[in-house]
């Protein structure tokens, strides 16, 4: 790990630090009714979407009723998706004529956009209308990254709240999240983009004569605002095929920086939130600095494997190589590798650099950060209720080792809470080993694998783990754009949201319905080092013992063969 990766590192850290308190706040405020610096503009819009849908904010919903309404919002946003997609040629907005998304594809777009994955078998610069990116793709970013952020509120009321049948009301939630938090957000971050050199216009093409002389069309398009809900929302779709390598998507070192920022912010700051709805920000510190801890060994571990070539260049006699292959030399090594950690450590499907082209240990680091369930900061929402659900887990063992019933923040958890935690901690190995196994069997999925050996066990399981992570970025070498694909890795972003929110709801509501005990001298503290350090194994133990034998045949042997100076054709 060289000198500039380190301050890389350092400086995010510390802008991620110093916006965690400052976001963490401004969420608290805006979840629980209270006024904000934007108030006076915004309360009269929030006032009247709320009349014009028919919302009352003191009509909240049980956890099932909140369920309920977060499924059928978000099934509603999938069929008018994939309707637009079906029929943009026949819609205005498509100065380039593009031609209707084929079904498979449309199913498995909707399906991606819905899941908060955005997950992409095509390019949208060529295959999709300016009405299907913004119409379509960007109204579902917006809500897509709402869901996940108020589902990770109600669970937060959850934990907060005495003897209460409800969690919120969920059409109110989502007002909120839109209107005070992400749309405010990506104004900004926008205007920042454009500055930078983003595009943001509805022209659809630019011929441009190129210094030989000869003649290129440019793709253009409402790009800044697409590029800026996708990274704030970790939804990761790109504007362009080639994601955030594209010069019109990520143009300067500096909006590589601020992407990453924006990557992480949210998910961070509902730490704080979560400390202050409790009453006690020290809560959220600990849930913080275990994320933090974890994503830190990613980067450094990541650094460390792409700062060491491979012996075949070694061997060409080349002074200190390295491996620059699928990287874009605007941001080399170290802004490639920070990059890609970030992103798969959020769930965040965007991309800078090639991860087929990684070496074999930081793409272990890239599958370990999605295996683990969305939890080192993962997308906006999902990642504190995915980190919730093994707090209660390491709560639960906890209990068992001292003989005390486990409690966490007064309330005891029981067994309806620890069946609904593991359930919740079940969908990805199921989603990700099984749904990979029945693509090692039938062969028009196996076909997808274009790489030998490890590194095509690698590809296979990456895709997998995307899906079902709700990640969406792509190792590269795997042909995704098939029948089979589009519809089994829709099927895995569908569980893979929805069967981890549906229990998580269900804990909120129990949660909610119990009273607290007062602390005691001998209830175990959920805010020091040791529950830190209790938190990090259990994580580790449970995320080791499901995927290490997968692991160790695909980038583990992998590591090994180079190691040994095997290559592959």
């Amino acid at each position: 790990m060289n000198a500039e990766s380190i301050l890389i590192l350092l400086a995010f850290c510390t802008v991620i630090a110093a916006l965690t308190p400052v976001l963490g706040g401004y969420l608290e405020r805006v979840f629980t009714g209270k006024r904000t610096v934007v108030s006076v503009v915004l309360g009269p819009v929030e006032r009247m979407l709320s009349r014009l849908m028919g919302v009352r904010a003191d009509q909240e919903q049980s956890w099932s009723s909140y369920a309920a309404s977060v499924l059928a919002v978000n099934l509603g946003g999938a069929l008018a998706l994939y309707a637009l997609l079906r029929t943009q040629d026949l819609l205005p907005l498509n100065p380039a004529g593009v031609p209707a998304v084929e079904p498979a594809v449309a199913f498995n777009m909707a399906v991606s956009f819905v899941t908060n994955t955005n997950w992409q078998a095509i390019s949208g610069e060529t295959s999709l209308s300016l009405l299907s990116q913004m119409a379509g793709l960007g109204v579902q970013n917006f809500l897509s990254a709402a869901t996940g952020l108020v589902v990770a509120i109600a669970l937060m009321r959850g934990v907060a709240r005495r003897s209460s049948r409800t969690v919120g009301n969920y059409y109110q939630d989502m007002i909120r999240a839109v209107l005070y938090v992400l749309a405010p957000l990506c104004l900004i971050g926008a205007l920042v983009l454009v500055w930078q050199g983003v595009p943001q216009t509805l022209q659809a093409r630019v011929e441009a004569t190129t210094i030989e002389g000869g003649a290129q069309t440019l793709a253009l398009g409402p790009v800044a605002s697409q590029v800026m809900i996708k990274n704030l929302g970790t939804n990761g779709g790109g504007f362009f095929g080639q994601n955030a390598a594209h010069p019109y998507e990520n143009p300067t070192p500096l909006s590589n920086f601020l992407t990453l920022v924006s990557v992480f912010a949210l998910g961070a700051a509902l730490t704080n939130t979560f400390g202050r709805m409790v009453g006690d920000a020290r809560q959220g510190w600990a849930l913080l600095g275990v994320m933090g801890i974890l994503f830190v060994g990613g980067v450094i571990a990541a650094s460390v494997a792409e700062n060491h070539s491979t012996p075949a260049l070694h061997a060409l006699g080349l002074a200190n190589p390295v491996a620059m292959e699928g990287k874009e030399v605007r941001f080399g090594v170290p802004g490639s590798t920070l990059f890609a950690v970030v992103t798969t450590a959020a769930s965040n499907g965007a991309v800078n650099a090639m991860h087929d082209s990684l070496m074999p240990l930081s793409g272990l680091v890239t599958l370990v950060n999605m295996l683990l369930g969305e939890i080192i900061v993962g997308g906006v929402g999902a990642g504190f209720y995915g980190m919730i659900v093994f707090v209660l887990l390491s709560v639960f063992l906890a209990g068992l080792m001292v003989g005390r019933s486990p409690e966490y923040r007064g309330k005891k958890i029981e067994a309806r809470e620890i069946t609904l935690a593991v359930l919740a901690i079940l969908v990805m190995p199921v989603l990700v080993l099984g749904l990979g196994a029945l693509s090692c069997l039938v062969p028009e999925a196996l076909a997808s694998v274009q790489a030998p050996g490890p590194h095509g066990l690698t590809q296979l399981l990456y895709a997998h783990a995307s899906a079902a992570a709700n990640n969406g970025s792509a190792f590269g070498g795997f042909v995704a754009n098939t029948p089979y694909q589009n519809t089994a890795l829709g099927l895995a972003m569908l569980g893979g949201r929805f069967l981890v929110i549906i229990p998580v709801l269900a804990i909120a509501g129990s949660l909610a319905a119990k009273r607290a005990t007062p602390e005691t001298p001998g209830t175990f503290p959920t805010h020091g080092p040791l529950f830190m350090l209790l938190l990090g194994g259990v994580i580790g133990i449970v995320g080791g013992l499901t995927f290490l034998p997968v692991l160790v045949l695909g980038p583990g042997a992998e590591h090994l063969r180079m190691l040994s100076g095997t290559l592959f054709p």
